[in-house]
């Protein structure tokens, strides 16, 4: 049996900033993936602050987070779409834009989909 293990997102192993200082993504890195929390800027959004360091047409992360604060808007390629706000456990699979509503931060920690996010691909 494996002993316990302490990270903390306030001493992040990695930070990814996000396009136009739109935000960023705070990681640690776990045997099973990462567990991150990401701030999104008021104005941020996937297709406009991601996706040039993503170079997908639509997010491809399959999140399994908690939103912290904010409020966030996400739509499906298929045009399903939800809003998510403070409180919220969210489940999302891959291919969907998404983008903060209003003009506060939208937190979310995430132990699903951040181990690729917002890495670059060069």
């Amino acid at each position: 049996m494996a002993g316990m293990i302490r990270k903390s997102l306030n001493e992040p192993e990695e930070t990814r900033p996000f396009e136009d200082g739109k935000g960023k993504l705070d990681l640690v890195h776990l045997e099973a993936g990462g567990v991150g929390r990401a701030v999104f800027e008021p104005g941020w959004q996937w297709s406009k602050h991601v996706k040039p360091i993503a170079k997908t047409d639509s997010c491809q992360a399959n999140h399994a987070g908690y939103v912290l604060s904010g409020r966030m808007k996400i739509v499906m390629d298929d045009g399903e779409e939800s809003e998510f706000t403070a409180g919220d456990y969210m489940s999302v699979p891959p291919g969907h834009d998404a983008w903060v509503i209003g003009d506060e931060q939208c937190v979310v920690i995430d132990w699903a989909g951040y181990a690729d996010y917002a890495k670059r691909r060069d």
